[in-house]
This record gives C-alpha cells, structure tokens and sequence, in this order.
C-alpha cells in the first residue's frame, strides 16, 4: 500500500533477535515467562465468572452431575480444540513475517490472492475482524475488574453497595495511567500474573484430591451425553462456555512481541494446565456440596474455592490480574489501530511513545477516552458481571469464525493443502467455531447487540476510510499532469536556493502542491524531491531497503521511502546522513510541502452522500501529517486543493 499524508507513525517492537546455542534456549524461556504477564491475562481471568455464568447466567443449569461434568467437559475440548489446535497450533503458523492478527493475516494473503475474484472478501472479513475486536476491548476490562472486585461480596456480603464505585474507580485510573506508559508496571505484570496462575491451580487441585471423580470429564462421552439429554440448553450453555476461551485471538496478535515458540511453551507448559486445574476444581467442589450448599457456592465458584482466610488476598489478588488483562487489551487496541492507520483503513491519529527505547510501547489519546467512556458507560448500564457477561462472547466468537474463514484460505491457497486431508480439518473448525457463534448469536437480545453495534460503526469508519481514499487518489490521478511534461514546461522557472520536499500519495504524476506552488510562488528549489512514502504488506522493511531514488533530470527527483505496516514513518530520521537525491539533506534549508484537500460532492458522486460527508468529517479531524511524519514544524508549508469524489 502506499501512502503519503494518510499514514501512522507508530512502529512496534523490534522483532526478537535470532541467537544460538544456550542463550537461545534461555531467551525462550524468558520470553516464555514475558508472555505469561502480556498475553494470557484476559484469558487467564475467565475462571472468574466463565464457570459461574454457565449455571447461574440466562439459561441456568441443574447443579447435578449430568450437567457439572458436561460442562467441565465441553470446558476441557473447547481449550484442547480452539486454543490449543487452532490458535496455538494452526494459525500461528499462519504468521506475516513473524506477525499474527487479523490484519497481518489478511495483508498476508493478499500478497497470494490479492488479484483474485475473492481477494475484496478476505480483506472485508479482516477488517470485520478488527471492528469486532473493538467492541471486545471494551467489555474486557468491565467485566474482569467487575468480577474481581465482586468477590467483596464473599469476604463482606454488605460490601455490595461499593463494588460498582471501586470499580469504576479503578477502570479510570487504568485509563488515566496509559499516557504515563507501562514501562514501570510492565514488570510486574509476569511475576503476578505467573503467582495468580500458580494460585489458580493450586485452589483446584486441593478441591480436585478430595473429588477425583471429576477427572472422568476429561472423556468427551460426558459433553456428548449433556447434548444427548438436554440438547437446547446444551447448545445454551455453549455461550457461555466459549467464556473460557476468552483472549484466543491474543495468542495470536502477540505472536510478533515473543515468537511462536515462548508462547507455545507458555501455554502448554504452564497456562492451560494451571486453567483446566481451577475449572475442574471448581466442578469438584460443587459436586462435593449439598444441594443447598452447592446452590450458594455457584453464585462466585471461583472465591469460595479458597478458605474464609484466604478469601479476601485472593480478591486482592484476582483484581490484579483483571487490572493486568485490562491493560494488555487496552494496549493491543492501540496495537491494531496503529496497524489499521498504515494498511490505510484510519485516518491519521495522534500517536505518542511512552517509551524511547521500546517502539512497541505507544499511546493513542483518542483511542484511550473512547476506550474509557464506553467502559464506564458499560459499567454503569449493566450493572454487574453477570448482566456484562452476557453481552461478552458475540464478539470473540464472530472474530473466531472470521479467522477460521482465514485460515481455510491459508490452508488452500497458501500451504496448498490436499483437499482430503483439509476438508476434515477445516469441518470440525468450522463446525466448532460457528457452532459457539449461533450460541452467542441468542445473547444478542440480552446485552450482545453492544459489541455488534461498536463492530458494526467501525466496520463502517474504516471501510468507508478506505474506500474514500480510494476514490479520492483516482480523482487527483486523472487530473495529474505527468512529471516528464511538467520538469520539461518549467525548464525556465525562477531557481531558488535549497530543497523543496514535495509529500505525493502515489508515484506517477505531478502532486498538486508542486503545482499550486509554481502557480502561485512562480518559483522552484534547486532540489526538488517528490517523496512518497509505501507501506508494504509485510510488519518490517530493512533499513537497506528503506529509500528507492529515481533521477529525473533538472534536479527533480522521485524518491519512495519504504515501511513496514508495524513500523514508525519518521521521514526525517530516514533522510539523516542520506547522500541520496544529490547530496545530504539540510533540515534547515529543507522545506516540506503538504497538499491539504477540501472534498466536493461530484454529480456522479463514487459512495453514498452519507459515506462522503463521514470520510470528509474523518479527514478534517486526522491529525497532523506534521506530527505523523515528525516533520519539523518550522519547515513545513501546506497547500490547499478541492477534490470531487
């Protein structure tokens, strides 16, 4: 993709470094033990309420056998099935360059089928993806602090009147926090969350010695007799099983942060097992209460699986590990937005760095308050946790259905699988995946019409983003005049002394400020530099292929700076110590120029008079390609035009 004045100017961290021997397998490990505090905190906060929800939520369930070791199985084979087989070891070979996520996925197949009859679907399927993502990252944090918090009630049953306060409390001071940057808290997030997940499987295993029977739910037998015998609340209950999964697509998004290979030997060398021990021992403690007992302990399984003591640590420490997911969710919507500006579906946002040495670490204001008031609003019109987990689930399962559509197509038209071997591999994906999404699909009514309606708006901005950039780019291309005609008509214009940095979006034709400025200055710079700056489809682009210079005569020249969609555009960082064009560049005789556009409605307009008044609103508020490109402030003209679209 290339780009100009719509581009981000935010980069990621630096890929991991490839080392040998020892010190390779010491990395790994302690890349492994990096992941535990980033990665796995949203999912590793489902036993909070995933277990709970599925008994006490819309469509309880009967605390007897049948149904308690239904659920932990469907529980143990939706964990074996959609994190450890299609996330962890199918789509993260689906990589882009090291990189995972929706978007670094469809930039990756677009790259095979990009020409293809089917190309448009796979990248509006990626960006339905990531309009739903934002619906998640907003439920996330409200419904793991809010479950956390909850557990007052088990210490102090009078302390219910406080929980909504001190959550809210906490939820803004999450937010308040970002701009400050995580670096310091950041390493902390590891040895909590690896002491939570330790606690987690020791509460499950004390109550799993006194109940062993409960293992016997590892046999799928058990999932299928709950089918077998109650098949409408069996497929009910799956809406709030896939509450276990949670966070999936953070496997998979992380990727690029600590390598396939760390987080692989997270997950299965520590994260699932400590999550299957609390789910069983939460089922084991159930089955070991009476009626009566058992009815109480449902309400918040996952606190009263500690002793009276222990209880309120516990909440301290389960409000935590909410804090720690919230942060990670909150961290990977400024992630994919930053992805979403280079691959050119936002406009350009304001994006600062918290951090000078780690790319990766970056905040986006805009995304932040957004981020907060709807949290806070979530809070607020729901109430409680059980109220937000319903509307938890139709976004991370409509997500997981998108990426298994991916990953069909990677299997067919990337690795080429035979068809024999794919179609039952991609059946029972499909069929797993879609049969959580029409479970889900029931909650809508009942609170799940909220991720739907973010999705549903974002997925609007960004398509209508891309579309009206689209058409906006083919206007100014139709009236471009070509550069050969041009350098030849103003051979005997006025030469000024220095370098005129003209910015273009695309690489052929005249930009329209060199025009404007001809037109109006009546002179040229000695250098004149077209500047057009392309974001590839892959995260990184080397340095040793950062700048591509044609000569064209007369001291014109064409030069094309080359990103990847994960990497920082400071253009004056890549023209330092550059001898390219005809010598170094001078910031302090260098001048850039910008070419501002004013949209008018054309008489055959190319989108809907609705869609070019919300482009036209989204390209007044972008922020400035001043800041997006660091460009010195100082050195920076901008010329207006007109445009119909």
């Amino acid at each position: 993709m290339t780009d100009s004045a719509d581009v981000s100017d935010n980069p990621p961290p630096t890929p991991p470094t490839q080392t040998h021997g020892h010190s390779r397998e010491s990395n790994i490990a302690l890349m492994a033990f990096g992941a535990i505090g980033i990665v796995f905190g949203d999912i590793g906060t489902s036993p909070l309420y995933a277990f709970r929800e599925t008994f006490v939520g819309p469509h309880p369930l009967a605390l007897d056998d049948l149904h308690v070791l239904g659920v932990t199985s469907l529980i143990f084979w939706s964990m074996t099935l959609v994190v450890s087989i299609q996330y962890v070891g199918m789509l993260m070979r689906a990589d882009n360059k090291g990189q995972g996520g929706s978007l670094a996925l469809v930039a990756l197949l677009s790259r095979f089928i990009g020409r293809s009859g089917y190309g448009w679907l796979v990248v509006t399927l990626g960006v339905f993806a990531t309009s739903l993502f934002y619906g998640d990252s907003m439920i996330t944090p409200a419904v793991s602090v809010l479950s956390a918090v909850e557990g007052l009630t088990v210490v102090e049953s009078s302390l219910q009147p406080l929980v909504m306060p001190i959550a809210l409390v906490l939820l803004v001071l999450l937010f308040f926090l970002q701009k400050r940057g995580t670096e310091l808290v950041s390493k902390l997030f590891a040895p909590v969350m690896t002491i939570y997940f330790v606690v987690l499987a020791v509460l499950g295993l004390m109550h799993i010695v006194t109940s062993p029977e409960v293992l016997v739910a590892l046999n799928p037998w058990y999932a299928l007799q709950f089918f077998l015998s109650d098949r409408l609340l069996a497929f009910l209950a799956l809406g709030s099983v896939v509450l276990a999964v949670t966070g999936s697509e953070a496997l998979y998004s992380d990727m690029g942060h600590f390598g396939r290979g760390p987080l692989r030997l997270s997950w299965f060398g520590f994260v699932m097992p400590c999550l299957l021990l609390n789910y069983f021992g939460q089922a084991a403690m159930i089955l070991s209460l009476d009626a009566a007992a058992a009815s109480e302990a449902i309400q918040n399984p996952f606190f009263m699986l500690a002793s009276e003591a222990f209880r309120l640590p516990l909440v301290i420490l389960a409000t935590c590990a909410s804090f720690i997911a919230s942060q990670a969710v909150i961290t990977g919507a400024f992630s994919i937005t930053h992805q979403a500006i280079q691959l050119g579906f936002i406009p350009r946002l304001s994006i600062r760095h918290t951090n000078e040495t780690e790319a990766g670490q970056i905040y986006i204001p805009v995304i932040n308050w957004a981020l907060m008031v709807a949290v806070i609003v979530l809070v607020i019109m729901f109430q409680n946790s059980s109220n937000l987990a319903s509307a938890y689930g139709i976004a991370v399962t409509g997500a997981m259905l998108i990426d298994a559509c991916l990953l069909a197509v990677v299997v067919m038209a990337v690795w080429k699988w035979k068809w024999w071997l794919a179609l039952p591999v991609l059946a029972v994906v499909f069929i797993v995946d879609g049969a959580y999404f029409a479970a889900n699909f029931m909650k809508v009514p009942d609170g799940g019409w909220f991720p739907l309606l973010i999705g549903g708006v974002a997925f609007t901005m960004l398509t209508t983003w891309a579309r009206g950039r689209v058409l906006m780019r083919e206007r100014m291309a139709e009236a471009s005049l070509p550069m050969e005609v041009f350098i030849k008509s103003a051979g005997s214009a006025l030469r000024v002394p220095g370098t005129a940095i003209f910015m273009a979006s695309n690489t052929g034709g005249v930009p329209s400020g060199l025009l404007h400025n001809i037109k109006h200055n009546k002179v040229l710079h000695e250098r004149v530099v077209i500047l057009t700056v392309d974001i590839a489809d892959v995260p990184y682009v080397p340095e040793s292929e950062r700048c591509k210079v044609s000569d064209l005569g007369e001291g014109f020249y064409r030069l094309v700076l080359h990103y990847g969609f994960m990497q920082e555009t400071d253009i004056p960082a890549a023209l330092q110590d550059q001898k390219i064009c005809g010598g170094p560049f001078d910031m302090m005789s260098t001048s850039f120029f910008l070419s501002r556009q004013t949209l008018l409605s054309a008489k055959n307009p190319g989108m809907a008079i609705w869609r070019e008044k919300l482009f036209a609103w989204m390209m007044r508020n972008a922020a400035s390609p001043m800041d997006f490109f660091r460009l010195p402030t100082n050195r920076v003209v901008e010329l207006g035009s007109q445009v119909e679209i």
